[in-house]
């Protein structure tokens, strides 16, 4: 499900780890339900590694097109890197959401991804001394700070409106008020992204890479003013990062008028009742949208759908 909304898998970067063994390729295909219309996607990996994506028999010639056609949010074990790992898994959280409300930041992300790339190129050369001539980069400065002044106005607009969103979840499936404080952090704060890509220069010719810009970009989280993956026990940081699902989940439902999919993989271990309960009872009662659950308890499901009192269709594997 996530691949057909996606066009690529939410747990290996490479297609070619999705291939079933002995084989050269693979097919996915999904009908989803939107605005009363059956919408067939189909995914196919050719034997040639060509990769094509289609909508009702339409092959996409970008598969940018389609991202945000069927919106969803995933939750997974991995996902607690979101809260211990650097910046880099928070800004991707970040842009899964944006990139799935606003085509212009999509295509953006991407130019700007691809410049830093080639930045970095020249950056190399000169440094093993294969280009002299500095005026290189000045283009790609020009077009680095076009690209990165739009992506960081739409996280700073966007961010505004969500952190209060996770602070709000934080508390409903921790079952009390903690002292937690969620913020934007970004170079282009204090700085214009021009001024920024002066300043780092000469390090970055040092370095071969560039210092400067929105992909430094990250949510400070700080629990009783304290780091918060220093200080938050398991339980906290399992709450923190559902709440920054669910958040993303509300944005998405508001943004497009209807629930967005929501896909559970086992993410109830470790996590106690009471939180567990809490969640659920958001995603199963208040949430008007679809869900699906993964979990290796079979008897705990039940007895949580049982208890809430939701309809449920349990498929055994």
């Amino acid at each position: 499900m996530y691949y057909l909304c996606f066009t690529k898998s939410y747990f290996s970067k490479s297609d070619q780890q999705n291939i079933q063994h002995h084989h050269n390729g693979f097919r996915i295909e999904g009908v989803f339900g939107l605005n009363a219309h059956e919408e067939k996607v189909v995914c196919i990996l050719r034997e040639t590694g060509k990769k094509e994506l289609s909508l009702n028999e339409e092959v996409y010639e970008k598969f940018s097109k389609h991202i945000g056609k069927f919106p969803c949010v995933i939750i997974s074990p991995d996902d607690a890197q979101i809260i211990t790992d650097g910046s880099e898994e928070r800004r991707r959280f970040m842009d899964a959401l944006l990139c799935q409300l606003d085509a212009v930041y999509l295509q953006s992300l991407i130019e700007y991804n691809r410049i830093i790339q080639q930045r970095n190129t020249v950056l190399k050369s000169m440094a093993e001394g294969k280009i002299s001539e500095k005026n290189l980069l000045d283009v790609y400065d020009e077009q680095l700070a076009r690209r990165g002044k739009y992506i960081y106005e739409q996280r700073k607009s966007f961010l505004s409106e969500v952190l209060p969103l996770v602070k709000k979840y934080y508390t409903r499936i921790a079952g009390l008020e903690e002292p937690l404080d969620l913020s934007y952090n970004s170079q282009l704060t204090h700085s214009s992204f021009e001024n920024l890509l002066q300043q780092f220069r000469e390090k970055d010719l040092l370095w071969q890479r560039t210092n400067a810009g929105i992909h430094k970009d990250d949510i400070e989280t700080r629990l009783n003013d304290q780091p918060f993956k220093q200080s938050a026990s398991q339980g906290q940081r399992k709450s923190l990062l559902f709440a920054l699902k669910l958040a993303e989940h509300e944005t998405l439902m508001h943004a497009k008028g209807f629930a967005p999919i929501l896909l559970l993989d086992d993410v109830f271990e470790k996590l106690d009742a009471s939180r567990m309960h809490n969640l659920l009872h958001w995603v199963c009662i208040e949430n008007k949208g679809q869900i699906f659950i993964t979990d290796t308890h079979e008897e705990r499901i039940k007895q949580h759908a049982e208890t809430l009192g939701v309809s449920y269709q349990l498929v055994g594997l």
